[in-house]
């Protein structure tokens, strides 16, 4: 009896949590609903999204977007044709890696490791970037109360270049930002630094200046 009753328990356990199993698919979009745990999530043809709460290891999809709701977690997030949104107070652990597709930090949210992509604006709203930014053809806008350890990349397009774009990349530090570590430009770029900002050391560019 006392066998049994504890295998219920495991049970009403496992679907109070939600489950902790890796969930994989191919043709289908996958959603972890709120306070739900998960293992690796990955899909090829599809988004993926955490609700509130929820939990994940790597998270990733090749055509797809991916949405970490309020409070959610992840370790990794990757697409490759797809937006990334990392909502208020949500937390990457380690790295947000997007090929085309635009990243947004909104307040509170926080990445632990590099936040890239090579095509498609980066936007941080009153969030944090603890392993640098890197893109290729994308602008940056980091905004009011926002914190990138690490520095800012723009590289020199490269082996993607059949999307790059027309335009110089814009990137953009907003008064009460903060950006430690070099801010580097290997191909021509606009550099926007408002007078209440705080930045590194800037290779490649010549700043403008703004109040």
């Amino acid at each position: 009896m006392t066998r049994y009753l504890a295998t219920l328990l495991f049970a009403f356990s496992a679907v109070a949590l939600g489950s902790t199993g890796n969930i994989s698919k191919v043709n289908s979009s996958i959603t972890v609903e709120a306070g739900h745990q998960a293992g690796d999530v990955s899909t090829v043809n599809g988004s993926i999204t955490l609700r509130e709460d929820a939990r994940a290891r790597d998270v990733e999809t090749v055509n797809g977007s991916i949405k970490i709701y309020t409070r959610a977690q992840a370790h990794d997030v990757e697409t490759v044709n797809g937006s990334v949104l990392i909502a208020e107070d949500a937390l990457v652990g380690g790295g947000v890696d997007v090929v085309n597709g635009g990243i947004t930090l909104r307040g509170g949210a926080r990445v632990d490791g590099r936040v890239e992509n090579v095509n498609g604006d980066i936007q941080l709203d009153a969030a944090s970037v603890r392993g640098g930014i890197e893109t290729t053809n994308g602008d940056v806008r980091i905004g009011s109360g926002s914190r990138v350890e690490g520095g800012i990349h723009v590289e020199k397009p490269g082996g993607w270049g059949w999307n790059k774009s027309q335009s110089l990349p814009r990137v953009t530090i907003e008064s009460g930002a903060v950006v430690n570590g070099t801010l580097r430009f290997d191909r021509e770029a606009e550099l926007e630094v408002a007078s209440g900002a705080t930045v590194g050391p800037i290779e490649g560019v010549t700043p403008k200046r703004v109040p």
